[in-house]
């Protein structure tokens, strides 16, 4: 297990526990981010002052989201990199200064365990699991560089069929910001496999806020990147999930040889 920092350079507490790397040798071409793969609170933190049913549903977690992952991470011999804690006790996948870093509220649904954090409750949180997922990262991509491995960096979620009312009709999105080649070669390659309504940036997109883990570790250095978000009930099953990792592992595969055509 790769050593966890906090941003000062404190050793975050337990964070051995709470930070995962699956095929952490893999020599394929994608590194694989599950930011949202785990609904686990952990004991301090109480239930949050959430039932069981809110724990369990997508508000806590993407539903699915670590399944498809770990598919894909064998099908492509892809490094895959996931924190074991809730959301609703820290969104890794936010920037630290942002307001739903810990939400006080998710979709509709209060969070009583988050009202009125003060800044070291707040930080200590950062520190559990939000710092050292990033620095695994960071540690991930500088060995994968210093082994001459060129990297894809894809971060894999999923969404709720319905939100705040609203229907959302797309069995799959692909999320993208500058960088347009991963995105539009995987929408060109599912629409082959005859999926339709397929969502370019939706149901969310960069300006949502969600973009930050691919922004942070992909963008920054200019590596090509996308995000992926699969609706949660096409996954009710494993076999769900092996079929979907399987059509996004061709749609990946199909970016990988567009990106070599193209001199990547």
């Amino acid at each position: 297990m790769l050593p966890e920092k906090a941003p000062d350079g404190a050793v975050a507490p337990d964070a051995s526990t709470v930070i995962r790397i699956e095929n952490a040798g893999a020599q394929g071409p994608f590194v694989l981010l599950c930011d949202h793969a785990s609904n686990r609170i952990p004991p301090e933190f109480g239930d949050l002052g959430l039932d069981e049913a809110a724990r369990r549903a997508h508000i806590a977690w993407d539903p699915g989201a670590l399944g498809v992952s770990r598919h894909l991470s064998a099908l492509l011999d892809a490094p895959l990199v996931w924190p074991d804690v809730s959301r609703l006790v820290i969104d890794c996948n936010r920037d630290p200064g942002a307001r739903d870093l810990v939400p006080e509220v998710s979709e509709t649904t209060e969070v009583p365990g988050n009202k009125g954090l003060d800044e070291p409750a707040r930080a200590a949180r950062i520190a559990l699991s939000h710092a050292p997922f990033h620095a695994a990262i960071e540690e991930l991509m500088a060995d994968r560089e210093r082994a001459g491995l060129a990297s894809i960096v894809v971060s894999i979620h999923t969404f709720t069929p319905v939100y705040k009312g609203v229907s959302r009709p797309w069995p799959v999105g692909i999320l993208s910001n500058v960088d347009r080649r991963v995105a539009e070669a995987m929408l060109a390659d599912l629409a082959g496999q005859d999926i339709s309504d397929l969502g370019d940036n939706e149901p969310y997109a960069p300006l949502d806020g969600v973009y930050y883990t691919l922004d942070r570790h992909a963008e920054s250095r200019g590596l090509p990147c996308a995000m992926v978000e699969i609706r949660n009930d096409e996954l009710r099953d494993e076999a769900g999930e092996r079929l979907w990792a399987e059509r996004l592992a061709r749609a990946m595969e199909a970016a990988r040889r567009a990106l070599l055509g193209g001199g990547a």
